[in-house]
């Protein structure tokens, strides 16, 4: 199947930033919707941006203001620009796509293998 390719997580103090890249590999016929979702410990995987083909993007209330998502059509890539990072924000970071690969197909969803994002005190 079709994995998603991320890159970006690290660590850092609070108040810091960090961009993390999703690049979705091979031959695509469109790309719908992406997104990011985390994961930390002890928790389920929540929702935190979204975007779609025409740059309509939504966020959860605990990042409003501080992250950013964006995307490159041409590149076929999203992103998603953290600012002012706090402790709470440390999670694995998963991104999320949907694809159609050609023209018959159905929209599918992938994910990537996920890139850990740890804000210290």
């Amino acid at each position: 199947q079709v994995q998603l390719v991320e890159s970006g997580g690290g660590l850092v103090q609070a108040g810091g930033s960090l961009r993390l890249s999703c690049v979705v590999p091979g031959s695509i016929f469109r790309i719908d919707t992406m997104a990011w979702y985390r994961q930390a410990a002890g928790k389920e995987r929540e929702l935190v941006a979204s975007i779609t083909r025409d740059n309509t993007s939504d966020y959860v209330d605990f990042v409003k203001g501080r992250f950013t998502i964006s995307r490159d059509n041409d590149r076929n890539t999203v992103y998603l620009q953290m600012n002012s990072l706090k402790p709470e924000d440390t999670a694995v970071y998963y991104c999320n796509a949907v694809i159609k690969r050609w023209a018959g197909d159905a929209r599918n969803i992938y994910w990537g293998q996920g890139t850990q994002v740890t804000v210290s005190s």
